[in-house]
């Protein structure tokens, strides 16, 4: 009687939308505390909440305004548990066993997931749709004369397998791009540009778009649409594969950044198809903050958004670079010269790179500048913004090392700096480094900001050998005069200057 009394003053629907209202609220405080690395923790927590309230209200308003609680047998709890089942598995088991090396392509995959989501959320919308769409007396029904359809909900349900299923695959081959996987035959590290890859494009999204436009507007029936829909994912799927495949390794910071976009897109406009309010505000959320953050990493690399979109960067011209690529006046050391030079340092800047992340580094390098710390050295670490695989990457090595917060400085924070600094150590990175960026205009490089760290009085560079960078093109900094390599593994390298410094 109680529930009863409940559903027939609207409570239960009351009370879904207020779980909706607060869980927009914890989405939005859950961004905002993402944007700093102090807060992020916390910030995961409140997004983790926030899911849980809009799951929790998507239930309780289905069953309201669907089924009613008469019906509850009928709402088909079997599905849905097996759902949450697997995905609560499949969560856990990669959250346990990730490496920290690996978070960027687990990105990847969680970007191609949402999107594979959505895809299906659109397909399924059609599906439902589909048996309203058959003739009647002779008319062929589109999408827009679809009972309980119409052309708004129509369109919204061919986007969100348009932008889900490119940025699935698109996600997918970021993934194997991160992971550097290799066949016999090819690389997916490097970009493929494919002749004529731009007419393809085009044909794959305006052919897309073409007979999305037919199914909502113009006579086809069922039948038409069913084949309609097929073409549209097999196109849009081809698309995301294409726009990805042309940029190379070094630029997926980008790409991570703006599929997160995408799928944020995609989301909400699988809101707008099955009516959810929280998915839609939640998905834009996403979206806004992933093109904001890939504006940022563009603006880094020095990169055009369009660029970016349509794909086709990261294959640079290292022509000018092979005319002169051997290294002239590098000067080494080994762990116990770099200690003699430390243990007089009364301020350092480490900046660290990928190669960092390879050596699982991170625990011996914070070790290091805690022996520093100890001994009276200002210790500070200098971030640039794409370094690593994904927007972030060194902060969070660094955080799950427990570095602490105010020791992270990002570039334009710290790099007036470096002149005044007795000693910078680089770990692992190369092109965020490269003082071609600023002043050799033949270098693909050119005109993206770089850290200054050939300004330090003493610069050691960690790194096993002398190979390029993601950019494939030699790096000027190892011949200045103050610069020396200490050839070895990062975290071998640390260990070692770390014994060497208690004997000093």
């Amino acid at each position: 009687m109680f529930l009863a009394f409940l559903e027939n003053a609207g409570y239960w629907e009351v009370g879904a939308h207020l779980m909706y209202i607060l869980s927009v609220i914890m989405f939005m405080l859950a961004i905002m505390r993402m944007s700093k690395v102090k807060t992020a923790r916390s910030g995961n927590w409140l997004a983790m909440g926030a899911m849980f309230l809009a799951m929790a209200g998507q239930f309780i308003e289905q069953m309201q305004l669907d089924k009613g609680f008469e019906h509850l047998p009928e709402f088909n709890w079997l599905w849905i548990t097996i759902g949450l089942g697997l995905g609560a598995v499949v969560g856990l088991t990669a959250a346990l066993w990730v490496k920290m090396t690996q978070m960027p392509e687990m990105v990847g995959l969680l970007n191609g997931s949402g999107g594979f989501a959505s895809m299906l959320v659109g397909i399924a919308a059609f599906a439902m749709a589909a048996p309203e769409m058959d003739t009647t007396q002779g008319v062929a029904y589109t999408l827009a004369d679809t009972p309980g359809v119409g052309w708004f909900n129509g369109i919204n349900m061919v986007l969100t397998v348009i932008v889900g299923a490119i940025t699935f695959t698109g996600s997918v081959l970021a993934f194997c791009k991160l992971s550097e996987w290799v066949n016999k035959k090819i690389s997916l590290a490097q970009p493929k540009l494919i002749p004529g890859r731009h007419l393809i494009n085009a044909f794959l999204f305006l052919g897309a778009m073409t007979l999305g436009v037919c199914m909502v507007w113009v006579a086809g029936g069922k039948a038409f649409g069913i084949l309609a829909i097929i073409l549209i994912t097999i196109m849009a799927l081809l698309l995301g594969f294409m726009l990805v495949l042309a940029i190379g390794g070094g630029d997926m910071p980008v790409v991570i950044s703006l599929l997160n976009s995408y799928s944020g897109v995609a989301a909400a406009l699988s809101g707008f198809t099955i009516n959810s309010p929280v998915l839609v505000v939640a998905g834009s959320l996403v979206g806004a903050s992933g093109i904001i953050l890939t504006m940022i990493m563009c603006k880094a690399m020095n990169r055009s958004l369009v660029n970016v979109i349509f794909g086709g960067f990261g294959a640079v011209d290292t022509s000018a670079a092979k005319k002169d690529d051997g290294y002239k006046n590098v000067k080494s050391a080994d762990a116990e010269e770099a200690a003699m030079v430390l243990a007089d340092a009364q301020s350092c800047i480490i900046v660290p790179g990928y190669g960092m992340a390879v050596a699982q580094a991170q625990h011996a390098v914070r070790e290091l500048a805690d022996f520093m710390i100890a001994r009276g050295c200002k210790v500070r670490y200098a971030i640039h913004p794409v370094a690593g695989r994904m927007p972030g990457h060194m902060n969070v090595l660094l955080a799950e090392a427990n570095v602490p917060y105010d020791q992270l400085f990002e570039m334009d924070a710290i790099n007036s700096d470096f002149k005044n600094t007795d000693v910078a150590i680089v770990i692992g990175a190369n092109d965020v480094v490269n003082p071609a960026a600023k002043d050799n205009k033949s270098s693909p490089l050119y005109g993206m900001p770089v850290l200054n760290v050939e300004e330090a009085r003493s610069v050691f560079v960690i790194k096993r050998s002398l190979g390029a960078g993601f950019a494939g093109v030699k790096n000027e900094l190892f011949e200045k005069d103050n610069v020396r390599m200490v050839y070895a593994d990062g975290r071998k390298a640390c260990e070692d200057l770390i014994k060497a410094l208690k004997e000093a």
